[in-house]
């Protein structure tokens, strides 16, 4: 089943004469399960187990069971954890954006299903803003001339490669990588906001 949504607030059904928001929400490499990530990206925690359940309690604590969460690939990566068992944990309606570690977690059916769409790369209207997601930094995109975002992964928080150089001068195009993101989805104001930072800092 495919879905397009062109808001990050749409909204749905009345509870109690209330109307409640279903909001847009991005991350990538989260790496669930993956213990050598903790070394090679300098994550603030002591164990992968520690790892995995600080970002899983993020996530709830954010996202509600209708909202919507982009998953810009790298879900999970040498997992001692099933990770059909982790994403089941998770709340959200959720889309995968294929990253390069994710082909040996989508060889299993129950992972599959749970992902309301699985591409290698959607555009999606987001509060009237135009978004390509990839998980592979793009030097140019649909819409790129005309203001569209990029929101990617796959670089983490790595400042000295190429790509890093080539991203850090591009103002819209947005990491959502969980390392310059508090480990935790998030919004797209919010990730202009953690990457405007991010680039302060390491320029």
């Amino acid at each position: 089943m495919t879905f397009f949504i062109n808001c990050s607030t749409i909204e749905r059904k009345k509870v109690k004469g209330k109307v409640k928001k279903v909001r847009i929400f991005y991350i990538a490499d989260t790496h669930f399960g993956h213990a050598n990530i903790l070394r090679l990206n300098n994550r603030p925690f002591y164990s992968v187990e520690e790892m995995d359940r600080v970002m899983i309690e993020n996530w709830n604590a954010r996202v509600g069971k209708e909202d919507i969460v982009y998953i810009i690939g790298d879900f999970a990566f040498r997992s001692a954890v099933n990770p059909t068992e982790i994403i089941k944990r998770l709340n959200g309606r959720k889309v995968l954006i294929q990253g390069n570690h994710d082909w040996k977690s989508l060889k299993d059916p129950a992972f599959r299903r749970c992902f309301e769409e699985i591409c290698d790369r959607k555009t999606i209207q987001d509060n009237n803003r135009k978004v390509v997601m990839d998980h592979f930094p793009l030097i140019e995109w649909d819409g790129y001339f005309r203001g569209s975002y990029l929101v990617y992964g796959h670089i983490h928080n790595n400042i000295t490669n190429n790509a890093y150089k080539c991203m850090r001068m591009l103002d819209n195009a947005l990491n959502a990588g969980v390392d310059i993101n508090g480990f935790m989805p998030v919004t797209l104001d919010e990730m202009i906001v953690n990457n405007q930072i991010f680039k302060a800092n390491n320029h």
